[in-house]
């Protein structure tokens, strides 16, 4: 790897990093401001603000394997991190929506392993609806992963680097 790309390659961590002090932020911000009080309503019936403690993983699956989860989540948050960094560091400087992507997927990993081993569970604060309709709640982490995850998925639809597409590799019965 040269310098120049060791350097863009620093840039995505960093943009990483600021994603995590921004989900850091605002889960502090919710722990002292909505903790102990009813949500506040940003839009009505559309978007609130409201405290929530998550001790599973995405809408709050796995809740209640009390510390065994908490450590069992936290190891595999630890290995997927891993593997986003190795992956960040093999993926080529050229390919910018993967590195986008790793980096966010990193920052929203990183920042809800940081929660759990912090504090037992992963602090939620957003929350949206529309009409009967609600969402589980949810915070920057997350949008940041799920966020990451679609510019994966999105490539993977998008890529136009010569590698067979299923369609290509699915005999067609003639």
């Amino acid at each position: 790897m040269n310098k120049k790309d060791f350097i863009w390659k620093l840039g995505y961590l960093a943009a990483s990093g600021a994603v995590f002090m921004l989900d850091q932020a605002t889960k502090a911000w919710a722990l002292r401001r909505l903790r102990f009080r009813s949500e506040i309503e940003i839009i009505p019936d559309f978007l609130n603000f409201s405290y929530a403690q998550n001790t599973g993983v995405a809408f709050s699956m796995f809740d209640g394997h009390g510390d065994a989860g908490r450590w069992a989540l936290s190891g595999l948050a630890f290995a997927a991190a891993t593997l986003v960094i190795y992956f960040l560091w093999r993926t080529p400087r050229t390919d910018d929506r993967i590195l986008g992507a790793l980096a966010l997927l990193l920052a929203g990993i990183v920042g809800n392993v940081s929660d759990r081993i912090r504090l037992g569970f992963v602090v939620d604060f957003i929350d949206v609806q529309f009409g009967r309709w609600h969402y589980p709640t949810f915070n920057i982490a997350d949008m940041a992963i799920c966020i990451g995850a679609g510019l994966l998925i999105l490539d993977m639809f998008l890529r136009k680097d010569g590698r067979k597409k299923v369609e290509d590799t699915v005999p067609d019965g003639s």
